[in-house]
């Protein structure tokens, strides 16, 4: 006989099983009957379309007009270079969003991707051919390689490359495969529970584990639109609409439209803060640390936050905080 419940069953075990550098495994159960797909089939998709690679976006080769041009001394032609080059699996070093890196070579040479590693870039798959030259070949080129999501067509991407550059297909993702499948779990004596083994496999610009926890973070923002919009009366039992979703519109107000001098906003706008909120979470030490933020500003930024409600005294509530920190970093992302 079935028992009533008042909620569901919460899984309590997960494993991860590091198969290689770019091979994982990762399981969690016991979940109720029909709970694990409902969860592993969205995460699925994460993995496939939000988890964050790097791909050459264009190229510009000196001596070639198009990439229907050939090189002398070249032995494949542009657009096979082209092909070769989209092949190779890129890291940015030092964090950043984009670089633009400078090659030349002279023959005779294979070039491989190896030969593309510099103080600026880093490649997962070094032993990748891009191209051969003959004793008088001769290969100048300017890459630009960028972080991202999903799949890019180049045809997307002409707006935001110099003019004379070729645009390339930008194929962020670094994740190969991701499949998951249910398996039927015994718990006290019920076979109806179930567990998600989910498999995953990167090009190793990421590590399976990584691609994995960032999908976890991506569904996790997706869903904190809805934190707080539900507030639960506990007297009446009912649900309320309204509160902490609400509130977070007051701590969004941008920081230009404070009325800030141009030095104090200027500051501001150079350490990249855009709303009143991130000024909120910050501590007087966090303000004082700001570049080139002098005491006149400090004085005068605090004084606006004053004016708004949010003086030295204000303190956010943990729930609160967390949401607001969580809206901020989506709206910047």
């Amino acid at each position: 006989m079935k028992k009533i419940k008042t909620a569901p069953f919460l899984p309590t075990e997960v494993e991860v099983n590091e198969i290689s550098d770019t091979r994982a495994e990762v399981v969690a159960y016991p979940f109720e009957n029909g709970y694990a797909v409902t969860l592993a089939h969205p995460l699925r998709r994460l993995l496939l379309g939000s988890s964050i690679g790097y791909a050459p976006i264009s190229v510009k080769i000196e001596g070639a007009a198009h990439e229907f041009d050939s090189i002398r001394g070249m032995h494949e032609d542009i657009a096979v270079f082209i092909i070769n080059l989209k092949s190779i699996r890129f890291r940015i070093n030092e964090g950043l969003d984009r670089a633009v890196v400078n090659y030349s070579f002279k023959g005779p040479k294979e070039i491989t991707a190896a030969d593309l590693i510099n103080e600026q870039v880093d490649v997962v798959n070094p032993e990748t051919p891009l191209a051969t030259l003959n004793e008088d070949g001769e290969l100048s080129f300017t890459l630009e390689i960028a972080k991202g999501i999903g799949y890019v067509p180049s045809e997307d991407l002409r707006d935001e490359i110099d003019g004379s550059a070729i645009a390339l297909d930008a194929f962020f993702t670094p994740v190969r495969k991701a499949n998951y499948r249910i398996e039927n779990v015994l718990v006290e004596d019920n076979p109806d529970y179930e567990k998600i083994v989910f498999e995953i496999e990167t090009d190793g610009q990421i590590s399976p584990v990584e691609a994995f926890s960032n999908a976890l973070e991506t569904m996790n923002r997706q869903l904190s639109v809805f934190s707080g919009v539900l507030n639960i009366d506990l007297e009446s039992g009912r649900t309320v609409q309204g509160g902490a979703g609400n509130e977070l519109k007051a701590f969004l107000v941008p920081v230009d439209t404070l009325g800030l001098s141009a030095r104090s906003f200027n500051s501001l706008d150079r350490a990249g803060i855009k709303y009143l909120g991130e000024l909120i979470l910050m501590d007087e030490s966090e303000l004082k640390s700001i570049k080139n933020l002098g005491k006149k500003s400090l004085d005068e930024i605090q004084e606006v936050m004053a004016e708004h409600g949010y003086g030295p005294d204000f303190e956010l509530d943990e729930p609160t905080r967390a949401a607001l920190e969580s809206k901020i970093a989506q709206l910047k992302e």
